[in-house]
C-alpha cells in the first residue's frame, strides 16, 4: 500500500517538530555548566556561594574578552599566542603610566590600544600577508611584547589608580562592572559574526579561504584583521584585569594563554577555522573559572590548576569530535 502525498510530506514536518533549535555546541557547553554546578552544591557548596561568585566572575569576565579574542583568530585557522604579552602589556600601561595618577589614566588607556592596534598589525602582516606560520609568528611576538613590559615597568608591580579600581573592580547593582563590559562585548561580538554581511563573510573566509579568494573576498585583510580584534580585546581584559587585582604583575596575562585557547574549543569552534560561536565561548569562560573554584575548595592544590585546563582542552576537543 503507498502512502499518500499528505503523509510524505507530513514526515520531514514532524521531523522538524522534534528537533531542538539550539547549536550543539550551545547545548553542550549549557549542559556540562549545569552539571558543575550541580557537582558544586553537593561536593563544595562553599563554591557557589555569593562572595565565591563575587570574587570569580570579574575574572571569568576578562577570560571570557580574552576567549572571544582568541575566537576571532582560531575562526580564520590560527592561533595567537601573543595573549599573554598583550594582557600583561596593557596592565602595565595601565598602572605604571598613571602611576597613581587619575588624570592620567586615559592618556594611559588610549596609550595601550594604540600599542595593541600596532602589535595586531604586524601579526596581522606577518601572518595573513607574509604567510607565515601564525604559531611562530605570535610566539615570536609575545618574546618582543615582553620586551616592552620590562622597558615600562622593570618588573617592578605598581598599584592601581582609585578611578581604574572603581571603574573596574567596582560594582553596579551588586554585580561587578567587569561583567557589564563582558557582556557589553559579548553582544557586539555576536551582533557583528551573526547579523551582518561582514561577520557571514568572516566566517566564510575562515571555513574555506581558497573558495573565499576564488569569490572576490579579501581574504588576507580579513585575516589580518582577526589579530587587530584580538589584541583590541586583549587589552581591554588587561586594563579590566589592572583596575580589579590592586596590585598586578608584568606577568598578569601569563596565566590566561592556556585558558584562552581551552574556552574557544569548549564553546565548539573548530580549530580548521569557520563558523564561532561567542555566546558558548563566554559560557564556557564560566564553567572553566568554576572548575577551578571547585577544584580548590574540594582541596586541590593551586599548582594543578593548568592539569586541570589542559584536561578541560582534552575534553572539548574529544566530545566535538563525535557525531
Amino acid at each position: 500500500m503507498k502512502a499518500t502525498s499528505d503523509q510524505v510530506s507530513a514526515v520531514p514536518g514532524a521531523r522538524r517538530a522534534f528537533q531542538f533549535p539550539l547549536p550543539r555546541e550551545f547545548l553542550t557547553v549549557v549542559l556540562a555548566t549545569a552539571g558543575l554546578i550541580v557537582a558544586c552544591l553537593i561536593f563544595a557548596p562553599s563554591s557557589v556561594s555569593y562572595g565565591a561568585f563575587s570574587g570569580s566572575l570579574p575574572f571569568a569576565a576578562v577570560l571570557a574578552i580574552v576567549g572571544l579574542g582568541q575566537m576571532l583568530v582560531v575562526q580564520q585557522g590560527g592561533f595567537d599566542l601573543s595573549v599573554a604579552g598583550g594582557v600583561s602589556l596593557a596592565v602595565v600601561i595601565s598602572t605604571h603610566v598613571t602611576a597613581g595618577n587619575n588624570a592620567n589614566l586615559l592618556p594611559a588607556v588610549l596609550m595601550a590600544f594604540g600599542s595593541a592596534i600596532l602589535i595586531g598589525a604586524a601579526n596581522g602582516v606577518m601572518v595573513g600577508f607574509i604567510r607565515l606560520n601564525s604559531i611562530v609568528a605570535t610566539i615570536g611576538m609575545n618574546a618582543l611584547i615582553y620586551g616592552g613590559v620590562f622597558a615600562v615597568s622593570g618588573g617592578v608591580p605598581r598599584s592601581t589608580s582609585t578611578l581604574l579600581a572603581a571603574i573596574a573592580g567596582g560594582d553596579t547593582l551588586g554585580v561587578g562592572n567587569a561583567i557589564y563590559f563582558a557582556l557589553a562585548i559579548l553582544a557586539i561580538v555576536a551582533f557583528v559574526m551573526k547579523k551582518t554581511v561582514v561577520g557571514r563573510r568572516y566566517e566564510a573566509i575562515g571555513a574555506n579561504p581558497l573558495v573565499a579568494r576564488a569569490v572576490g573576498l579579501r581574504v588576507r585583510l580579513y585575516q589580518m584583521m582577526a589579530y587587530v580584534l584580538a589584541q583590541l580585546l586583549y587589552c581591554t581584559a588587561g586594563v579590566l584585569l589592572a583596575g580589579i587585582t590592586s596590585q598586578p604583575t608584568a606577568f598578569q596575562g601569563d596565566s590566561l594563554l592556556l585558558p584562552s585557547v581551552a574556552v574557544v574549543v569548549l564553546g565548539g569552534t573548530s580549530l580548521l577555522g569557520g563558523r564561532g560561536f561567542p555566546v558558548s565561548t563566554v559560557i564556557a569562560a564560566f564553567f572553566l573559572t568554576q572548575l577551578s573554584q571547585f577544584a580548590l575548595a574540594v582541596g586541590v592544590p593551586y599548582s594543578a590548576q593548568t592539569i586541570i585546563q589542559a584536561l578541560a582542552l582534552g575534553f572539548g576537543i574529544a566530545i566535538y569530535s563525535f557525531r
